[in-house]
């Protein structure tokens, strides 16, 4: 049976997910379709890359990854496909599906352009129906991705940079708030680990104000309602509140910044 990951900043009160899982299904019947997420932050191309990239390692090899966050829809942005040596990732030319992609080892990119393989209804407006859930209908049932375009090299690349080392003053972006309200960031939390240990207190500078807040093995392990940081389930740190939202008490959103010192 083929998997298909379905990750969108559609939410959940229109058919506009289900509309994408109704096309898959009536192009390959033997699949399972499973949903990451569809609350990424609206246009939030950078979130959406990173959900993806901490989503993909967890999939068996051989995963049709359809991925929509998708501002520049019905412009001449292109769609691709993404093959990868364990999945297959596809979605718009925005950068949104490079770092999963990289992730996986090496991969080359298709454009999108064989008709056949769209819906013959294609509109302007919502190309995670009419192309990229079709394209992942045939791709699951085993059409390679040479029938449905044209190799190419100048893809965009990923919007966003993964911080690989932390200096006495790091300056990290906001790259997701989780449902508790963890923000987290494109620091890797191996970095971390690297310059400080457990029950170290680091000042964290957000908004014009300054806070110190202990690094620790997890929430627990400071009083209810204090800030800590921490390295979460994806591997890269955040900042939470042991029950309670770090993003409410310091009015942080997808997308901004805020410096760490050592």
């Amino acid at each position: 049976m083929s998997v298909v990951t379905l990750l969108t900043d559609f939410g959940e009160k229109d058919a506009y997910v289900a509309e994408m899982k109704g096309v898959i299904l009536g192009i390959v019947e033997d699949v399972r379709i499973v949903d990451i997420s569809h609350k990424v932050t609206p246009y939030s191309i950078d979130e959406g890359a990173f959900l993806l990239l901490t989503a993909v390692p967890y999939f068996p090899e051989g995963t049709v990854h359809v991925a929509v966050v998708d501002p520049g829809v019905g412009t001449d942005r292109r769609g691709i496909i993404v093959e990868t040596e364990v999945c297959t990732l596809v979605g718009p030319d925005n950068g949104l599906l490079i770092p999963a992609a990289k992730r996986c080892g090496s991969f080359n990119v298709f454009e999108i352009t064989n008709r056949e393989y769209m819906l013959s209804s294609k509109t302007h407006t919502f190309h995670g129906r009419d192309v990229f859930a079709s394209v992942a209908g045939y791709l699951a049932k085993g059409v390679d991705a040479e029938e449905m375009g044209r190799r190419i090299e100048d893809y965009v690349e990923e919007r966003f940079f993964i911080l690989e080392e932390m200096t006495e003053e790091t300056m990290v972006r906001v790259l997701h708030v989780d449902r508790f309200g963890n923000i987290v960031t494109n620091l890797k939390g191996d970095a971390v680990l690297k310059q400080v240990k457990y029950g170290d207190r680091i000042k964290v500078s957000i908004n014009g104000k300054e806070y110190v807040m202990p690094f620790l093995k997890s929430y627990g392990f400071t009083g209810r309602g204090e800030f800590l940081l921490t390295v979460g389930g994806t591997g890269f740190l955040e900042v939470a509140v042991n029950q309670g939202s770090a993003a409410k008490s310091l009015d942080v959103e997808v997308g901004g910044t805020f410096t760490l010192f050592l």
